[in-house]
């Protein structure tokens, strides 16, 4: 739900995350956790063991009725009407001239009922033009975000944790699914949604529920979650988690002034959909012509870490033809790394790309995304 009010927004955990130690950044219009220890330590648990999130601040638009399937195949760039009930799918909403609005996570959770979860900095943009493109379908479109809390489990112990707390069969619940049920919290069992989702590239959950049940989730969550080695977790250890991940993130790897081509994400495009979607031309268009320039990731020689808006410097010309979108120093691979748009000649894994660090040169190699992948 939009706001003119220029005070940060907070979720209904925050009195729990302030109890905790947790330091705020303002994101999106909301006030949340960025840390609770450290970011090296938060990020080192998600990949060791568990950390729990609380996204809350992230944006839920539903849609029911017998035209929701249509309603999206046309407002999306995907398929939505072919998911099954309990799947989702990552999706994008693009513009006439294909530059993403946003990308997304669409769940089907009945037959005629979506969960279209969209990013916190854009909800209040998405939420009114997927309602606009739905016009004519026999649909209700509706922003619920204000219905809903999130939180999440992520890391190798979190199935374990989590099926401590449901019914719900949750070993048999497969990747990008989701299902209804009761977690068992301190004063009774509370109603959720349970995903197998998540942004950081390990095993992991979603979960949504009911913003008076958040407390007792979460609570719930990290008693559970204690003899496994949980442990809260901020916003600057999910951006080095998705950036290892190689999961782009809206605003960085992801904008209006980009096409899911460029982005390497041209798989979640359909472009033979009978009826059409918007942006379709433009995409076509795109993808037959080619990129411009295509996101790579990149580790660094030295130890200095690019960071966003960095320029990529061809070492063969030293002109600038690139700019990093997001860098950090990795603590999984102990090396400096990047995502970074470059023009297709140098994107081949391998080539020898330089950073413009502040004025100095720095060397960076380029290799494939993702950088990090679990064992499976």
């Amino acid at each position: 739900m939009a706001t003119n009010d220029p005070t940060p927004r907070t979720t209904p955990l925050h009195a729990v995350h302030t109890a905790l130690g947790a330091s705020f950044t303002d994101f999106a219009g909301w006030q949340m956790p960025v840390r609770y220890s450290s970011e090296l330590a938060e990020h080192r648990a998600v990949r060791t063991t568990a950390g729990l999130f609380d996204l809350t601040h992230m944006g839920e638009i539903e849609l029911t009725g017998p035209g929701a399937g249509a309603a999206l195949d046309h407002a999306l760039v995907g398929r939505p009407s072919a998911i099954g009930v309990g799947r989702a799918r990552y999706s994008m909403i693009c513009a006439e001239d294909g530059g993403i609005i946003d990308d997304l996570v669409v769940y089907r959770l009945a037959e005629e009922h979506y969960l279209v979860v969209a990013n916190a900095s854009n909800v209040a943009v998405v939420a009114p033009e997927v309602a606009a493109r739905a016009e004519g379908y026999d649909v209700e479109v509706r922003d619920t975000s204000e219905e809903w809390a999130l939180l999440a489990v992520q890391g190798p112990a979190s199935a374990a944790i989590v099926a401590e707390l449901t019914e719900l069969d949750v070993p048999s619940l497969k990747y990008y699914a989701i299902d209804a049920g009761a977690v068992a919290a301190p004063d009774g069992a509370v109603e959720v949604l349970l995903a197998r989702t998540g942004y950081t590239g390990e095993d992991g959950f979603e979960v949504y529920c009911r913003p008076s049940d958040a407390e007792a989730v979460w609570a719930a969550l990290q008693q559970a979650g204690e003899p496994h080695g949980l442990v809260p977790a901020g916003l600057a250890c999910r951006d080095t988690l998705r950036l290892e991940a190689g999961m782009p993130l809206y605003g960085h790897e992801l904008s209006r002034d980009t096409t899911p081509y460029e982005a390497n994400l041209g798989r979640v495009v359909v472009l033979d959909k009978p009826d059409g979607f918007v942006g379709q031309e433009a995409l076509a268009k795109r993808k037959e012509e080619g990129p411009e320039r295509t996101l790579v990731g990149l580790v660094s020689t030295g130890r200095r870490s690019p960071r966003a808006g960095y320029p990529v410097v061809d070492p063969a010309t030293g002109a600038e033809v690139g700019t990093v979108t997001s860098g950090a120093p990795s603590p999984t691979l102990e090396r400096p790394i990047a995502m970074a748009y470059v023009p297709p000649h140098l994107a081949a894994p391998g080539t020898r790309v330089a950073v413009s660090l502040r004025g100095t040169l720095e060397d960076a190699d380029v290799v494939e995304l993702p950088f990090y992948t679990r064992n499976r």
